[in-house]
């Protein structure tokens, strides 16, 4: 039996491909491999909005090289945005890749696999195919990713998504409610909806199947089974007042949100061409606390984006207090080729972008504490995910607000409990399980 092994770089989306990925290789008749070393086939879904994913993907290569002059069946394929951005020149600079597939194309993988030893290399990429259509093999029982749509119609100047994934298409809703009915089915009780910017959900469908997004959250909802639901990421232009209604009075949908803040300095915004400034980001969280007062707030922010003054980041310090957020995913920024900022004057020196990260990730924590502290000797209701790696006796889920729990005595996974919340710190809570709420 050919044995596989499928190492994920990025964002949700490649975990749910990467979920896809496996379904279909175990479809074809083959088995997963534990490791690298193992695995006959190595598949790397690949990221590439970061520099550092592109700096572990070479690094795996090349351990992927050495293997190869030993062992010259070994067939190893790049699938993922990086395949896409790159296409023909993976092999020109790492000529031991046997394919490269990008994220619309990786139902081509199976050919690639099952093609016999020595046939000539390829590289697949268009935009034609939703990887949800596509066998799965989830990480978890009681948990399942719900693709709406691939592709984003946005031209954030630093951004390389449209070029990787195309232009925004969205699922019939049909087929997004017929998958999420047969997730419950096999008993899936919280669905993350994924998309690049969910909340333009519908709007390039014919206007007689048109859905909009706050439409299918409350569609979703009325789905007996499903008592979470989650979604990553909307964009603040396009977060209406519809959606906000429907996060407050559907009960699956769960009180929190990230929404993508990038920067705080409206200048820096505008060059980022994210349409919209810090005032208008200030208002949208007002009017979401208004409607929702315990949602969890997180966020994205780009440090060191090209032309960011002083006080432009400090401008970014003062939103993020104001906001009060409940985490943040913080980046510095990395040019990427093919993108607008690429060629944009006053580039920040690593130095002065490290100093800067380092200012906000301590205002981060702050927060977060904050936040977190303010939970103690509240019920929340948590999702157990099963024990804890590092504490084998306790276990450990999320609560409704997507904070990491840590709770005894013992829930199964899939299982919801109260856990009345005793201790806090910015990463995470603890406390004592209390009544299970469901099975």
């Amino acid at each position: 039996m050919q044995r596989f092994h499928v190492t994920t770089f990025g964002c949700q989306m490649n975990v749910h491909d990467s979920e896809r990925i496996k379904g279909m290789l175990e479809a074809a008749g083959m088995g997963e491999a534990p490791a690298e070393d193992e695995a006959n086939v190595l598949v790397f879904n690949t990221c590439t909005i970061r520099e550092r994913a592109d700096d572990r993907l070479v690094q795996h290569l090349n351990a992927a090289r050495i293997r190869k002059e030993r062992e010259p069946d070994l067939r190893v394929v790049v699938a993922g945005c990086w395949a896409e951005s790159v296409r023909e020149a993976i092999f020109r600079d790492f000529p031991w890749v046997d394919a490269a597939v990008g994220p619309g194309r990786i139902g081509a993988l199976q050919t690639v696999i099952t093609a016999p030893a020595g046939a000539e290399r390829g590289a697949f990429g268009s935009f034609d195919d939703f990887a949800a259509d596509l066998p799965k093999r989830r990480e978890r029982h009681h948990q399942a990713w719900l693709q709406l749509s691939m592709g984003c119609n946005s031209v954030c100047s630093y951004c390389i998504v449209p070029s990787v994934r195309g232009r925004e298409r969205s699922r019939h809703p049909r087929d997004v409610l017929a998958e999420a009915r047969l997730l419950a089915a096999e008993g899936v009780t919280e669905v993350t909806m994924l998309g690049q910017n969910v909340n333009s959900y519908g709007r390039d469908l014919p206007p007689a199947e048109r859905c909009t997004f706050a439409e299918m959250l409350r569609a979703v909802d009325a789905i007996d089974g499903i008592n979470r639901i989650r979604f990553m990421s909307p964009h603040p232009k396009d977060m209406r007042g519809d959606v906000i209604e429907a996060m407050a009075e559907c009960d699956a949908v769960c009180n929190q949100l990230h929404l993508p803040l990038q920067s705080g300095s409206s200048r820096i915004l505008k060059q980022m061409r994210r349409t919209y400034d810090a005032d208008r980001y200030l208002e949208l969280v007002a009017r979401v606390r208004a409607a929702i007062p315990d949602v969890a707030l997180t966020t994205d922010i780009i440090v060191g984006f090209p032309g960011e003054t002083e006080a432009d980041f400090e401008e970014t310090m003062r939103v993020y207090d104001a906001v009060g957020f409940d985490h943040a995913y913080t980046f510095i920024y990395s040019s990427r080729a093919g993108t607008e900022a690429a060629s944009f004057d006053g580039h920040i020196a690593d130095d002065v972008k490290h100093e800067r990260l380092s200012r906000l990730v301590e205002l981060v924590q702050q927060h977060a504490a904050l936040r977190n502290a303010a939970l103690i000797g509240t019920v929340q209701e948590v999702l157990s995910d099963g024990p804890s790696r590092r504490e084998p006796t306790v276990f450990r889920g999320k609560t409704r607000g997507n904070k990491t729990a840590l709770f005894s005595p013992p829930a199964p996974a899939g299982t919801i409990v109260s856990v009345q919340i005793e201790q806090s710190t910015s990463q995470t809570l603890r406390g004592t399980q209390a009544i299970p709420v469901t099975a």
